[in-house]
């Protein structure tokens, strides 16, 4: 990595943040470092607890790119903070199960107990609360994370302010499901990629009952993966496929085809193709069906005279479509190679057009002496028999006096 020439701001998260972060970069190729943001602004909240100033200007310089677009990152994700939070982060869902068993409930008696609201952090920093939209846990509903990591299953009102004293108090109750509690910039050191330093910090927790559910299900009624050794390492590549294991191809007459199997995709690929030559036939086929039908009845004088252009394979509607339009590239229908008024085709066509104004220079109505005539035109149509000499009250329902 080439040296990096920080910025005044961003100099004094370089001496502490510096080493951590090269090492950030070195996971990513050459020219690919821009995505080592997301880990690098979990870093800087390490050391500043929430994603300050100085922050952004350190990510914007190590990576070669702009404050703005630091920014941009920052302020979508909601793990991001902008501003400083406190040393334990309780987050209570409150989305749709939770909701309805009752999240809401605990979250509300927190606000209570703390005296804080959402985003918030307490006078002695040590808990910031907030609402989650949703922690993945609905089979545990509902649910209370500290700094991230599943603290409370099935939470009540009351466990949840009885975990929140005990973090004001100084300890870290072991949760029910995960690991153990850390401090939220403890966090984000594992959120920027690396391992938790203390030592069987991640082999506290256990996996609830819901979680198990369907391994104990299996292993009550011995169901079980035929050949399955859980102790066989994962391959990094997919497997060959074993084709002895596959039983023989045959062909329509049940004999056996020599050769490697095609693919999937293969075979769709050759039906497709199969299908598209056999339409082509049989378009072919009417075709030359219609030329020889053209030329036999050309031959008996059913045309009276009158020639088959059997070279015109158009469909009606295009072909008709040209004839009404014609253009320079479409000669009408006497071979002139100019455009000409389109001809009505019947007599209803005929009547429409004979019943239609003659179209004016495009301007609007009342622009041309032929557009101020049909606006004089319409407005005499529209104007009322009798005028009132109040005009202002001319929709007023008149009354007598004694109705009055």
């Amino acid at each position: 990595m080439t040296t990096v020439e920080f910025s005044p701001a961003a100099e004094p998260l370089a001496a502490k943040l510096l080493e951590p972060a090269r090492e950030i970069l070195a996971r990513y190729p050459a020219g690919r470092e821009r995505s080592a943001l997301l880990p690098l602004l979990h870093l800087v909240q390490t050391e500043e607890g929430h994603v300050s100033p100085a922050g952004v200007a350190f990510c914007a310089d190590i990576l070669g790119i702009n404050k703005a677009q630091v920014g941009a990152v920052a302020t979508f994700y909601t793990m991001y903070k902008r501003r400083p939070t406190g040393e334990y982060l309780v987050s209570v869902c409150t989305n749709t199960l939770c909701n309805v068993l009752g999240g809401q409930e605990v979250y509300d008696q927190l606000v209570e107990h703390l005296g804080v609201g959402h985003d918030e952090t307490t006078a002695d920093g040590r808990i910031t609360l907030e609402h989650a939209e949703c922690l993945a846990a609905c089979d545990y509903a509902p649910v209370v994370t500290v700094n991230y990591d599943f603290t409370i299953d099935q939470a009540t009102p009351e466990s949840a302010v009885e975990l929140v004293e005990n973090l004001r108090q100084g300890d870290r109750p072991t949760p029910e499901r995960g690991a153990r509690i850390c401090s939220l910039r403890e966090m984000q050191y594992q959120l920027a990629g690396f391992a938790d330093p203390r030592d069987g910090a991640v082999a506290d927790g256990v996996a609830g009952a819901p979680t198990l559910r369907g391994v104990r299900l299996a292993q009550e009624h011995g169901v079980a993966v035929a050949g399955f050794d859980p102790d066989t390492p994962i391959t990094k590549t997919k497997p060959a496929r074993n084709e002895s294991a596959l039983p023989p191809r045959t062909d329509a007459a049940d004999k056996p085809i020599e050769g490697k199997p095609e693919g999937r995709i293969a075979t769709v690929a050759k039906k497709a193709a199969g299908a598209v030559k056999a339409a082509a036939g049989a378009v072919a086929e009417k075709v030359d069906e219609r030329r020889h039908s053209g030329k036999a009845a050309e031959q008996a004088g059913d045309n009276a005279g009158r020639t088959t252009d059997t070279g015109d394979l158009k469909d009606p509607e295009v072909r008709t479509a040209e004839r009404r339009n014609p253009t320079m590239d479409t000669p009408d229908r006497t071979g002139d190679a100019e455009a000409t008024t389109p001809v009505p085709e019947n007599q209803a066509e005929a009547a429409g057009v004979a019943a239609n104004t003659p179209a004016g220079d495009g301007k609007p109505a009342g622009d041309s002496s032929r557009g101020e005539h049909i606006v004089s035109q319409r407005t005499a149509e529209q104007k009322p028999e009798a005028t009132d000499p109040n005009p202002g009250w001319q929709n007023v329902p008149r009354v007598t006096e004694e109705e009055k």
